[in-house]
């Protein structure tokens, strides 16, 4: 979808808009957003970065998905400019811009090629950033903010921002949060239509506004009785493993189910990657087996598919 093609939907008499969830989790499905729900959404981030008519706003990001689309509707909000940017690893960005929003795959790019002296705030999502991807973007002159939120939402209810350490995510306006007896997220909305939307994301709670993000419910590995978060696992072999990689779980018939990690490389690595994990010292959590494969599934975004063993 084009931007021309998009403000011929959102200037339509249909009071919603059609967008598709990314499949990162299960398979993508269609789904209708209120544009009033939308605008709600935009106005609320241009108030939180300070966007008005003198603003520009910059997305390298398809229009398919929220994301993209989100980033029009604050321009339209607003009445300021948008840069639609070729949807690549590769960015060329020039001249002032006050909000861009990118994924975390484009990060080494926005700091290797782009003008980064003249960026005032970048909000990146859609997948986890990594360790290093979130350093390289802290030591940035702009502001960065991790963003939590789905396409049922209308973007992100919360943002952390890089340089807490904790990466504590704190609520948009009329956005508050609690959780089930799983420890898994509960959004809820003062203003917006969805008014309450259970997730299977792990959390910290610390209070209404604000929580730490801990992994998906869904990707819980219980080895003999003991339960290891992928997401936590992954952010630790991250130091180990430079492939794109994730963790799943492998049937055990002593311990039920083991963690192994399946990494996008040549089997030729196994003993550099086995040797590097042995370093981390990771006792019941070291994955039991590396599956090396020459494409990890990917969703049309970008997002690495999760499939178990």
């Amino acid at each position: 979808m084009t931007l021309e093609e998009f403000k011929d939907e959102w200037l339509s008499d249909v009071p919603y808009i059609t967008a598709h969830t990314s499949g990162s989790t299960g398979q993508p499905k269609e789904i209708r957003l209120l544009k009033a729900d939308m605008r709600l959404s935009a106005i609320a981030t241009n108030r939180r970065f300070g966007i008005d008519s003198s603003s520009v706003l910059a997305i390298p990001l398809s229009m398919d998905y929220i994301a993209g689309k989100m980033m029009a509707v604050r321009a339209f909000e607003a009445g300021c400019r948008l840069m639609v940017l070729p949807v690549s690893n590769r960015l060329e960005i020039c001249g002032h811009v006050d909000l861009l929003a990118i994924v975390p795959s484009q990060s080494a790019s926005l700091i290797a090629d782009c003008d980064i002296e003249n960026i005032g705030n970048v909000i990146v999502g859609g997948a986890k950033i990594s360790a290093a991807d979130r350093a390289m973007l802290a030591d940035a002159p702009f502001n960065t903010y991790c963003t939590y939120g789905m396409t049922e939402t209308c973007s992100h209810v919360a943002l952390a921002d890089i340089r807490d350490s904790s990466l504590t995510y704190r609520a948009m306006p009329g956005i508050t949060f609690s959780t089930d007896e799983r420890d898994c997220l509960c959004i809820s909305s003062q203003t917006m239509s969805f008014g309450s939307l259970q997730t299977n994301d792990v959390v910290e709670l610390i209070d209404r506004e604000s929580f730490r993000w801990i992994g998906r419910a869904d990707n819980v590995i219980n080895s003999g009785g003991i339960k290891i978060m992928a997401e936590k696992l992954e952010e630790l072999l991250s130091v180990a493993i430079e492939s794109p990689f994730y963790v799943t779980a492998y049937p055990h018939s002593k311990w039920g189910e083991v963690p192994v990690v399946v990494v996008e490389s040549d089997s030729s690595a196994l003993p550099r990657l086995e040797s590097a994990i042995d370093s981390l010292n990771l006792g019941i959590r070291r994955p039991q087996r590396i599956v090396c494969v020459n494409c990890l599934p990917r969703t049309s975004n970008g997002k690495i598919r999760r499939f178990r063993l």
